[in-house]
């Protein structure tokens, strides 16, 4: 794998890890989801603005006519973090991420139906083992809940919102750079978060110090680095490639989950982990030999 390869799969492991702690800052801040998912946007956007202005020295302008991609991505990210943030409040966390993780499906489906893009019949046999796989690390809990809850529904709905963002996110990478894009996405969602809280009354101050530190760690750690990275593999990778791949994110949250929550995974959870791992590989397998295959077509 050469080196312009190499970067983007690592840009995704990084993301991934950083992002699959975000159940546990949601469930450790004493603060309502929406609350928590609007200072993890204020708090990291506030952070990258010098990165921002630094970029806008030295790259050329934005062409205005593609500025409206980032700000309807920050708006599908504010409704994914207020649905799925709030869904940890109503479900377990094992539910939550989940049916938050179903967003690969609605990708590709789109990306089929919508976008008219080329999938071969091997991409949908390692998605479905994907989400196969996923379903048995985090659906031990789900299966003993077979009706769908407020919490599930809301999992389920951030989801739809999260694969919008990385649809529109592909398309808008091709014309702005990682650290400006993330920054508009940032700003807009940070101002859509505003609104749904005020609207749902929460406060904004009288937190306790663990809280704080919470909402700091969540801005940096599944913000910054977790969405930074995301949006550098998307201007590389297809978002019906990068989605199924998220899907370790469950898996990985398993794992963490032993140390950090106390929650031990059971053998079909593990094994679930194996099946989910074998249908990623074969989705970037069945990527690879596309680009392969492109120049001859």
């Amino acid at each position: 794998m050469t080196h312009s390869r190499i970067l983007p799969y690592a840009a995704l492991a990084v993301g991934i890890t950083a992002l699959s702690l975000s159940a546990m800052f949601v469930r450790w801040a004493d603060a309502p989801g929406p609350m928590t998912g609007f200072y993890r946007l204020f708090i990291s956007t506030l952070l990258l603005t010098p990165f921002f202005l630094n970029k806008q020295r030295q790259l050329p302008p934005i062409d205005r006519k593609y500025l409206y991609l980032p700000l309807v991505g920050g708006l599908f990210t504010a409704f994914d973090f207020a649905f799925w943030n709030s869904s940890l409040k109503y479900t377990t966390a094992a539910n939550a991420t989940l049916l938050g993780n179903t967003a690969p499906l609605w990708v590709a489906l789109a990306a089929f139906l919508i976008f008219r893009e080329k999938l071969k019949g091997v991409f949908w046999a390692g998605l479905l083992l994907a989400l196969t796989g996923a379903a048995l690390v985090m659906g031990n809990d789900f299966l003993t809940h077979p009706t769908l809850g407020l919490g599930d529904l809301m999992a389920s709905t951030a989801a739809i919102f999260y694969a919008s963002y990385q649809l529109i996110t592909q398309r808008g990478r091709v014309h702005i750079d990682p650290f400006r894009y993330t920054w508009l996405v940032g700003i807009s969602a940070t101002f859509g978060m505003l609104i749904m809280n005020l609207v749902l009354g929460n406060r904004f101050t009288g937190f306790s110090t663990q809280t704080w530190i919470i909402f700091f760690a969540t801005a940096i750690v599944s913000q910054m680095i977790g969405y930074l990275a995301i949006t550098f593999a998307l201007g590389h990778l297809p978002a019906s490639i990068v989605a199924p791949t998220l899907v370790g994110q469950p898996i990985l949250t398993a794992i963490l989950a032993v140390p950090l929550l106390n929650e031990i995974p059971t053998t079909i959870q593990w094994i679930g982990g194996g099946i989910a791992l074998a249908g990623i590989y074969i989705v970037n397998q069945s990527h690879r030999q596309s680009q392969q295959e492109a120049p001859n077509a």
